[in-house]
């Protein structure tokens, strides 16, 4: 595939940026969602990239669902379950990339655009950026299970039932975003968090990322216990015995991806 409205950019080593291009506000079309989902998946088999970046051209992040598209024709039958496979999928590319996300919100991230930003490992917004589920306005439902795993109880009914948006500054407050940071600052923001996680064993957060999926709603007991067998593999490398050597030196580790 050459994607058209999703451009992936190695800008500098271990990093790429995912940009999501398609004007006016960056709707999740059937094109954008398909090459969101291939994209993810190449970032996954690049040795190039160690950590990526997903954000949108221009002002907004991504507006979700193609309202104007959507109501200006009758559906067909099997039009539903063909979109709604079509985002789910897009959405769990992201969460399932082998490389960690972050998510630079630039603008509103609302519906699936919120789901998008949901999926991403951690985030950062622009004083300009909101999340929002305003399907309820539209004739529509979705959302909310993304919504759970950044917002409260009481926030996520709040938002779901009513369209209300949650912007930067209150993001940055709740815990759910790493920073909130003036727009023209965003990018510069997102790249030092990308370059931090870069230079880090890219086995030890690979196998970190798919723990942390894994552990999300299984017990203590079983959670834990996920987690160290993972550590075990992970002593089996020599990254994990480079960075203890590193530790006892104390220098900088030279890791090599093995």
């Amino acid at each position: 595939m050459t994607p058209e409205v999703v451009k992936t950019e190695l800008v500098e080593a271990g990093v790429a940026v995912v940009t999501i291009d398609n004007p006016p506000v960056n709707a999740h079309s059937g094109q954008v969602l398909e090459e969101v989902a291939w994209s993810f998946d190449a970032v996954s088999d690049r040795d190039d990239v160690r950590v990526a970046i997903l954000t949108g051209a221009g002002r907004v992040f991504c507006a979700g669902a193609d309202i104007k598209n959507r109501s200006g024709r009758a559906p067909r039958a099997g039009d539903h379950w063909q979109s709604s496979r079509a985002a789910r999928e897009a959405y769990h590319s992201i969460r399932e990339c082998q490389k960690p996300v972050i998510g630079a919100l630039n603008g509103p991230a609302l519906g699936g655009g919120l789901a998008f930003a949901a999926s991403c490992d951690m985030l950062i917004a622009s004083e300009n950026a909101c999340l929002g589920l305003p399907e309820i306005n539209v004739g529509l439902l979705g959302g909310g299970r993304h919504a759970q795993r950044l917002f409260s109880h009481s926030r996520l009914r709040r938002m779901m039932l009513t369209g209300y948006r949650v912007f930067g500054p209150e993001l940055y407050r709740l815990g759910v975003v790493e920073a909130c940071v003036a727009p023209d600052a965003l990018m510069d923001s997102a790249m030092a968090l990308a370059r931090e996680v870069a230079a880090k064993s890219p086995i030890a957060i690979r196998l970190a990322k798919h723990a942390l999926n894994s552990i999300e709603e299984m017990s203590l007991r079983d959670g834990y216990r996920f987690e160290q067998t993972m550590t075990g593999e992970l002593t089996k490398t020599e990254d994990s015995k480079e960075a203890m050597r590193a530790f006892v030196e104390k220098r900088d580790p030279v890791f090599k991806g093995r």
